[in-house]
């Protein structure tokens, strides 16, 4: 059995023995550009991706190939459909990154109820040499207990953002599952549909997938029936928030701030208008929420994992 792992970029420090030692030969790029992908699949009985795409075309001219493994969670790089009239499974890996997420989200909470970044820019600034007593509070700093925290997508991340949150004392609700009367997302007090939820949440985290129906689900229109209070989170996709309409509401005080993990293109090659710095209140972080180092070390188990089960003949996580 041969292996090629096409994009190893950001876990090329990982110990990668346990799938080393399933294979003969395992050969490792860090990425792979588009043209390139056909021939570094060729003669490989396993090729595993993360963002590198495979298409229909790519796996019909890979007639050594056996096995599909994606260093993530979303497959939508694969032509799924391919694959399976081809009778190649493609396994994935699941809520590695469940814990990493969830405490990056807290990070992005409290950075916004603290002001934290602020502070720690004007200290940089000299303010606090400059200031006629011991402290200064030129920032508003929120407690979190007695504030409604608004979860949308009620899965492993959500429960998990969730269960810190009663720690704070903050009140929790749910929002109904987006697109869809009724589902499991609907079997609790807690649960309001959408238009209630974005009216009594004070803080809105975001862990849905982007979907037809959640596509641009935040606008202006959204914005402007939120609390002037309300801090929206987003670490799940930039596409579910209209990013020009979240500047405006950032820039015009509709809202009091937000905190990204993600855009609508990653890297943002183009430019993005949420990269303006003039805007008040927003945190952007590199779509690092799912990159601790024990996150990304679950991603190489269960690859591993994936791969030991397929030479047994019992595939697990395929999709």
């Amino acid at each position: 059995m041969r292996a090629v792992i096409l994009d190893l970029k950001g876990l090329e420090a990982l110990d990668l023995s346990a799938i080393e030692f399933l294979v003969e030969e395992l050969v490792c790029y860090d990425l792979t550009p588009d043209k390139e992908i056909g021939n570094r699949i060729q003669g490989f009985d396993i090729v595993i991706t993360n963002k590198t795409p495979l298409a229909r075309h790519h796996l019909e001219q890979a007639s050594q190939l056996k096995l599909v493994c994606v260093l993530a969670t979303g497959t939508n790089v694969i032509d799924k459909q391919a694959a399976c009239e081809l009778g190649i499974p493609v396994s994935n890996c699941v809520a590695y990154g469940v814990d990493s997420v969830v405490q990056h989200v807290w990070s992005l909470i409290l950075a916004l109820h603290t002001n934290l970044p602020s502070y720690a820019q004007d200290v940089v600034a000299g303010e606090w040499q400059r200031s006629e007593q011991f402290c200064f509070l030129t920032h508003p700093i929120i407690e979190l207990k007695g504030r409604t925290l608004g979860i949308i997508g009620y899965g492993n991340l959500g429960k998990g953002v969730a269960k810190i949150a009663e720690a704070f004392g903050m009140k929790i609700i749910v929002c109904q599952k987006i697109g869809q009367i009724g589902g499991a997302e609907q079997d609790s007090d807690t649960t309001c549909p959408f238009d209630d939820f974005i009216q009594q949440a004070d803080v809105i985290s975001l862990h849905c997938p982007l979907t037809d129906a959640t596509e641009n689900l935040f606008t202006t229109e959204v914005f402007e029936q939120m609390k002037p209070e309300a801090f929206i989170i987003n670490a799940a996709r930039g596409g579910i928030v209209n990013e020009a309409d979240l500047a405006d509401a950032l820039r015009n005080g509709v809202i009091a701030g937000a905190a990204f993990d993600v855009l609508t293109e990653e890297p943002p090659v183009h430019g993005n208008v949420l990269l303006d710095q003039s805007i008040p209140n927003f945190l952007l972080t590199p779509h690092t929420a799912w990159g601790s180092i024990e996150a990304r070390n679950r991603i190489i188990e269960q690859t591993a994992e994936n791969m030991r089960a397929f030479l047994s003949g019992t595939p697990i996580r395929t999709v």
